[in-house]
């Protein structure tokens, strides 16, 4: 394991739970010091106290919605009075939610684009600027397979996560004059909460999952490599390869017919 990021802090969102728990005992490991946030502060600081006993490593906790559009510059604001400097930002924190677009509540879809989309633009356009200033640091982006198709049912998720995905291979090539890192890190189906809160536990089963450790070590290697984003999973990058061969709209067939709920007849 490399320790990149030994002796400096990293910002670790969506930190209570799944991946993110996953990269922040990881980094612990390396002798990395944690900012944890998340909505759930008693997860957190239970995982705050038993990284720092474990590795000696410095913690702080900042709960926060990120559903709410002020909460990344509370976040940043928390970091700036505490003196922190922030070397790797780790954008994690994120949601979906099957079923079809009408049958989901507004407010859940929206507070999807929020978490998934803004608060990663807000908080990676605060830290951004902090390390262009010092020509260093590193920032690390939730994508996921569903970046490279559209997947009806789980429409507006995938449609964020293509976002991620592009958000974070754009600004790879504008940091690089200044030293700086950003990596997208696409994950398949992985071991955590995910499932159960989106709703789609029951085809969880369908597909071989990833450990949540095995993606963490993965998305940091990847950003230490330089690479621009990394697909989790050799099963998982050569399907989302093989997408390239076959008609969009066909894709998205597929996939409708793989998610379709039972209630719901093709026509």
């Amino acid at each position: 394991m490399n320790q990149e990021w030994k002796g400096k802090w990293a910002l670790v969102t969506g930190g209570s739970s799944g991946i993110g728990v996953a990269l922040a005992k990881q980094l612990a490991a390396e002798g990395t010091h944690l900012v944890l946030t998340a909505r759930r502060r008693e997860r957190l600081e239970e995982l705050a106290q038993s990284l720092q006993k474990s590795h000696g490593i410095r913690t702080e906790v900042f709960a926060a919605d990120l559903a709410r559009p002020e909460a990344p510059q509370e976040i940043y604001d928390f970091t700036k009075e505490k003196g922190l400097e922030i070397d790797l930002l780790i954008n994690d924190a994120g949601f979906g939610q099957y079923g079809e677009l009408t049958a989901v509540e507004t407010q859940r879809l929206l507070d999807m684009v929020q978490v998934n989309c803004a608060a990663v633009v807000h908080l990676t356009r605060l830290y951004l600027a902090d390390m262009v200033a010092r020509r260093r640091g590193d920032v690390l982006i939730l994508a996921s397979t569903a970046s490279f198709q559209a997947v009806p049912y789980l429409t507006t998720y995938a449609a964020t996560k293509a976002f991620d995905l592009l958000f974070a291979e754009g600004l790879a090539e504008e940091m690089k004059p200044y030293g700086i890192r950003v990596c997208a890190l696409c994950p398949g189906s992985t071991q955590s909460e995910f499932h159960v809160v989106a709703g789609q536990e029951k085809f969880t089963g369908r597909y071989a999952q990833e450990t949540a450790e095995k993606v963490a070590r993965t998305g940091l290697q990847a950003l230490a490599e330089g690479k621009s984003y990394v697909i989790s999973g050799v099963g998982n990058y050569w399907g989302a390869q093989m997408q390239r061969l076959v008609p969009r709209r066909a894709v998205a067939r597929i996939a409708a017919k793989m998610f379709r709920p039972d209630k719901v007849q093709a026509k």
